[in-house]
């Protein structure tokens, strides 16, 4: 399924050079403090293991608002993710909780860097997603989300139903959406726990990541086609919900051929992470 532009007009094809051209000189409109920071992660992330990108994102889609979806497994997946869209020259953006904004220093950088703030819990629903869509129309960098909400307690990692926060976002913005499938993150960190309340905690997350460096396990990204929204509306009754659905169907098509040799359950056992009794609706 291939999403349409806004614009009708057919876009211009273009030689190899100036499509590289291009997608240079959008990723260095972003912060240089936050070209710096994906430097240092792509180093990190090669440091834990071996990063295999396929699929891209078409140039027309680029220098626009542009959501970029995920399935959610593990504590560094957002960090993958980052180093994936490195070497597709895309200097993407996080939806991050206020929490996080208002904290000292990465609140700091958060603000610096033009990530977009999301406050759940608002009384005013409607008020919080319309910050979202006006931060995706001020800056045309893509921005990460994360439609199930949380890392998959599903039996076998699969993504979990998922919510309607990002479909909303996508209908109410008109943004094209580009499911991310990621495998193989899991097991560069232990899930843990809920939060880190001493140096005990961050000693067995430590320890879990050292492991990993020595195991150097294969860190797996794709980049889907986009998911066709168009004939779904903001405002009609059932519409997210089915945006909904077709994104996890389109996460989770681009998952299964990552993880083939694992289809029912991961090979990497952790005993940290509390799994539910509920199956994924989207199994194959």
């Amino acid at each position: 399924m291939v999403a349409q532009p806004a614009d009708p007009a057919e876009p211009t094809r273009r030689s190899p050079q100036a499509s590289q051209r291009s997608r240079t000189r959008l990723f260095r409109e972003a912060p240089l403090l936050w070209r710096v920071l994906l430097r240092v992660d792509r180093a990190l992330i090669l440091l834990t293991g071996r990063l295999e990108v396929t699929g891209d994102v078409p140039d027309e889609l680029r220098g626009r608002p542009l959501l970029l979806a995920s399935n959610h497994i593990g504590n560094v997946d957002a960090l993958v993710v980052m180093a994936a869209c490195g070497r597709r020259r895309l200097a993407l953006r996080f939806l991050a909780t206020g929490g996080l904004f208002d904290a000292p220093v990465i609140g700091s950088m958060l603000r610096h860097c033009h990530h977009v703030r999301a406050d759940r819990g608002k009384a005013n629903a409607a008020q919080a997603l319309d910050h979202v869509v006006g931060a995706l129309e001020e800056d045309h960098r893509p921005v990460l989300v994360y439609p199930e909400g949380r890392i998959s307690l599903e039996p076998g990692l699969w993504p979990e139903r998922g919510k309607t926060g990002v479909a909303r976002m996508a209908l109410a913005s008109r943004a094209p959406v580009i499911p991310i499938s990621q495998w193989g993150a899991h097991e560069a960190m232990c899930y843990g726990m809920l939060r880190v309340g001493n140096f005990g905690d961050v000693r067995v997350l430590l320890g879990s990541w050292l492991a990993a460096i020595r195991r150097r396990p294969v860190l797996k990204v794709h980049f889907g086609d986009p998911v066709d929204l168009s004939d779904l509306s903001s405002d009609r009754a059932g519409d997210a919900a089915r945006a909904r659905d077709r994104i996890m169907r389109a996460i989770t098509a681009g998952l299964a051929p990552l993880r083939a040799d694992e289809p029912d359950v991961p090979r990497h056992e952790d005993p940290t992470r509390k799994v539910t009794d509920k199956r994924s609706p989207w199994r194959p």
